[in-house]
């Protein structure tokens, strides 16, 4: 069963970090994808736009239908040297919902290592501790440690709280401290 880690911090992002992504610094955001339940069969759909202030909005609808249940988005890139950083910090706006943040040290692996958040409907910086971020394959905790890897190669946004809803997280960074 999936439970919600630690209340988060809100803290402003520091100038020294492992940039992620900027999603205002560039129009270059082919690297990002979605994918939905409809790899399952089910019928959610979302999309990735972009807000005249340059940030993404990820947005859609999490239908339960044909045991579907979650929307996500996520970015593979070439691998990071994350052993000098602890924390992630993700400047967003949510709409009070619940989101996991995601991360794959390699992404080949099957397993996720997650950290869920609770969206407050303003502007925040969401605090994550790396090795807070606990493992998981199709929805399911996995009974080994929590992340502690050197690298990482993915990063995703998921959905799936179990409710049909309407979502959107409006996003502009993801840096590592």
């Amino acid at each position: 069963m999936l439970y919600q880690q630690s209340p988060i911090t809100i803290t402003p992002l520091i100038m020294n970090n492992l940039l992620i992504f900027n999603f205002n610094s560039t129009k270059a955001w082919s690297g990002w994808e979605i994918q939905n339940d409809v790899v399952m069969g089910g019928n959610s759909f979302s999309k990735m736009e972009r807000s005249k202030e340059g940030n993404a909005i990820f947005k859609g609808y999490v239908s339960l239908k044909n045991n579907g249940g979650f929307a996500s988005v996520h970015y593979k890139f070439a691998a990071k040297d994350i052993s000098n950083y602890k924390k992630a910090y993700i400047k967003l706006k949510g709409d009070g919902k619940n989101y996991q943040f995601r991360v794959k040290s390699n992404i080949e692996d099957k397993a996720s290592y997650i950290y869920i958040f609770k969206t407050t409907g303003d502007w925040q910086t969401v605090e994550i501790p790396l090795k807070e971020m606990i493992p998981t394959y199709r929805g399911r905790s996995l009974n080994i440690p929590n992340f502690s890897a050197n690298k990482i190669q993915e990063v995703r946004f998921l959905i799936g709280n179990k409710r049909a809803e309407n979502f959107r997280l409006e996003m502009s960074k993801i840096a590592l401290k």
